[in-house]
């Protein structure tokens, strides 16, 4: 028996940080991505010009931005259950080191404890 994944199939754009996103499975969602635009990776798309950027990867089947931003498509499926994830992520932003040009790769979330930062996985420095 293989494995079904989630894909996002098509979108269109409702509000200036808002998607209606339609799912491979039929269920659609609205998506306010405001509360997820922290850190320097994602706070460009806080800009409604750069966040209307948006175009749909068919071959991977989510949502991606000029900087390369995009959600996985089971995260954007199950929304609601991550909300409050990104509402209390705090990420540490990213400095440049006189030694090297790697971002910090660690986010303080609220309650002190930390992550991996959205950055540094994105550019693969961490796992």
């Amino acid at each position: 028996m293989t494995q079904e994944y989630i894909r996002v199939i098509d979108f269109k754009q409702t509000g200036k940080h808002s998607l209606l996103l339609k799912f491979s499975d039929g269920f659609s969602r609205e998506i306010d991505f405001m509360p997820a635009l922290k850190g320097n990776f994602l706070k460009p798309l806080r800009q409604s010009k750069f966040f209307s950027q948006v175009k749909l990867d068919k071959d991977r089947g989510t949502l991606e931005w000029p900087n390369e931003a995009d959600f996985d498509p089971e995260t954007l499926r199950n929304w609601p259950k991550y909300l409050k994830a990104f509402k209390n992520w705090n990420p540490v932003e990213t400095q440049q080191h006189t030694t090297t040009n790697q971002p910090k790769p660690l986010s303080r979330l609220k309650n002190g404890k930390t992550k991996p930062s959205t950055e540094a996985r994105a550019r693969g420095y961490v796992s």
